[in-house]
């Protein structure tokens, strides 16, 4: 059985959520505290044993590349200025034995498209599919943990999460019957359904292990009015020739994609920042406070829920 080693990031996307921010820099570039979102995906990658990061990129995205890239200019500045630590850290974005390669979405035409583009590169391989605008912790990190589930049951993987019946419409969607603790064997999946449409309270977020036969499907289906081509169509086709896993990952999803995800994201990781932790559970006690006399003292980032232990399997 072949090990997981490439990680697909699809990009190439256009958002317009985040406008005027995104107008000349990717969303995949905002920065959660002192990292941009790619980074942090990257990092999850990396940490489950990815040593070829493919990026699917579109116009605009030439700082995705740069960002992975060596900074002769920067670490030149910062050696001169006596300052080891943080050339080390700008060294240490991409490790040497991790690869970077690059291919160009011509047009945005859906994320199934993206995933096509890549498909020389996969050269019939299982991968991963990674979208960074959703940002996952988990202890060990949620793609290693989809990993492990790929290579006990040898089927493709979806990460998914229980969520609210009125968030059905921002989810692909599936149903099925659980096999083990946190596995389901999917028997549907379907893309951003109605509340009332939606097959179970189960939603994919954001990262897929898929076996290479993917591609044979997306290549068959028939693309929208708008003509883009949807990942989630093609796994509900892959169903009818072979198991498709679902997997409740143990960790939290912040939808970066949104305001309000993003913000969650920002106020969470600077409550564990080593940096900034302290100062700012003080500052933001205070400000509650402020605002909300009825906040006790005992500050905040001290009742923050860790991301639980991976159940054994």
């Amino acid at each position: 059985m072949l090990g997981v080693h490439k990680a697909v990031f699809p990009v190439a996307g256009i958002d317009t959520r985040f406008l005027p921010a995104t107008k000349a820099s990717p969303k995949e570039m905002l920065p959660v505290i002192d990292k941009p979102l790619i980074q942090y995906a990257v990092e999850e990658a990396i940490a489950a044993g990815i040593t070829e990061l493919i990026f699917v990129t579109g116009r605009g995205k030439r700082v995705i590349e740069d960002h992975f890239d060596k900074s002769y200019e920067v670490e030149h500045v910062l050696r001169a200025r006596g300052n080891q630590k943080l050339v080390e850290l700008v060294q240490s974005i991409k490790p040497p034995e991790v690869e970077c390669v690059y291919v160009r979405q011509a047009e945005p035409l859906g994320l199934g498209h993206a995933v096509l583009c890549a498909e020389k590169l996969i050269d019939g391989e299982p991968f991963a599919i990674i979208l960074a605008d959703d940002l996952l912790t988990g202890q060990p990190p949620v793609l290693a943990q989809m990993v492990h589930i790929f290579s006990h049951y040898d089927s493709s993987v979806l990460a998914v999460e229980e969520f609210a019946s009125h968030e059905a419409s921002s989810h692909g969607v599936i149903d099925g019957r659980h096999w083990d603790e946190r596995v389901i064997n999917v028997s549907s999946i379907v893309e951003k359904p109605t509340p009332e449409a939606a097959p179970s309270s189960f939603g994919v977020a954001g990262r897929y292990v898929l076996m290479p036969s993917i591609f044979e499907h997306l290549r068959a289906l028939v693309p929208a009015g708008n003509g883009e081509i949807q990942l989630t169509p093609a796994i509900h086709s892959m169903l009818k020739d072979e198991q498709v896993l679902a997997y409740e990952f143990v960790g939290k999803r912040y939808d970066c994609g949104t305001k309000l995800g993003y913000l969650q994201a920002t106020v969470d990781f600077a409550l564990r920042h080593a940096e900034v932790q302290d100062a700012f559970d003080a500052w933001l006690h205070d400000r509650l406070r402020s605002s909300h006399p009825s906040v006790g003292e005992s500050g905040l980032s001290g009742g923050q829920a860790g991301p639980g232990i991976f159940p054994p399997h």
